[in-house]
């Protein structure tokens, strides 16, 4: 080996070493550096639950195509009943409405031709005033006699009288086109009603989820309150957990928190402290030893980024949460 290699290696050596034994001198003379204080917080993973059934109808249920466990998207359609007796409902007031229309039209073919009448009527009645000032002259030359110039006067009286009949029946005709349109419009909002009890025979998801109970058979009389399925939004969990009292100070909203599950050991979810309880309680009962049950604590709410779903309702769950200086 030559001088130059050996003095390469040697220098290699030094340092290694140098830097071996910088970390202990460093911790000696500068103090190693401090960890984030935390506190380490348990509880259970929940989600947002919906109880699903039939509302406004009671049928027996006629399409029930999934099981628990399956995922569906908003709008699926999870089951149905038997909805001929609503569309039998539907198709009668969609006749009943038909006939009401068919009343306004001939109400309004009624008030046309009462108003023509009057025109007629005002037609004679100027023809026949007319003929008595033209006999009302006459009379004073003698040129007709009283007799004459009497009946003259009668008919006019009995054109202005079928006149002022004929108007009545025009006002008639005008408020029975405004009952036939009244009843026409109740007519259009029953069916408009009948529509919408029909769509309440077919049940959608609300939102997206997973079936997490099925509580329903094929057969089975559904209504208002009987539960179908029991559906599970698990894109948006979180863990319920209690902080001590001493460290509520040392907590905020908003922030960041590392979640954990026996379940998938190893595997940290990133979540958010998105509710702080403002009064206290004391720990639950599922804590064993009477000292830690009346330990004053306050509840909180950790929202979990959960896009796979791995997190499910009942799950234990730990969160590691950064206790920030009191008072910051």
């Amino acid at each position: 080996m030559t001088r130059p290699t050996r003095l390469l290696i040697a220098a290699l050596v030094l340092l290694v070493g140098g830097m071996l034994l910088w970390t202990p001198v460093k911790k000696l003379l500068f103090g190693s550096t401090p960890a984030t204080p935390s506190v380490l917080v348990s509880g259970n993973i929940e989600a947002h639950q919906s109880v699903l059934s039939f509302t406004e109808v009671q049928a027996p249920i006629s399409s029930l195509p999934f099981d628990e466990g399956k995922s569906v998207q908003a709008g699926t359609v999870l089951a149905q009943v038997d909805d001929r007796l609503y569309r039998q409902q539907l198709q009668i007031d969609r006749t009943i409405m038909a006939v009401a229309q068919k009343q306004v039209a001939v109400n309004e073919s009624n008030l046309a031709a009462v108003q023509n009448t009057v025109i007629s009527d005002r037609l004679d009645l100027a023809n026949k005033e007319r003929d008595f000032v033209r006999d009302q002259s006459q009379l004073k030359i003698n040129a007709v006699s009283q007799q004459a110039f009497d009946l003259t006067s009668t008919v006019v009286a009995q054109a202005a009288a079928t006149l002022a009949r004929d108007q009545a029946l025009v006002q008639e005709a005008r408020d029975n086109i405004d009952l036939a349109r009244a009843s026409l419009a109740s007519d259009e909002a029953k069916l408009a009603l009948d529509q919408v009890t029909l769509s309440y025979t077919v049940l959608k998801a609300p939102f997206s989820g997973v079936l997490a109970v099925r509580e329903a058979e094929l057969g089975e009389l559904a209504g208002p309150g009987v539960a179908i399925f029991t559906l599970d939004d698990l894109d948006h969990v979180w863990l319920r957990a209690y902080v001590n009292e001493t460290n509520l100070s040392q907590v905020r909203l908003g922030e960041s928190v590392t979640v954990s599950t026996d379940t998938y050991p190893g595997h940290h979810y990133h979540g958010r402290i998105g509710f702080i309880s403002s009064e206290a309680e004391f720990t639950p009962k599922t804590v064993e030893t009477h000292a830690e049950r009346v330990t004053l604590v306050y509840r909180l709410r950790i929202d979990i980024d959960n896009p796979t779903h791995e997190l499910l309702p009942g799950m234990p769950a730990e969160a590691t949460i950064a206790l920030l200086p009191a008072g910051k």
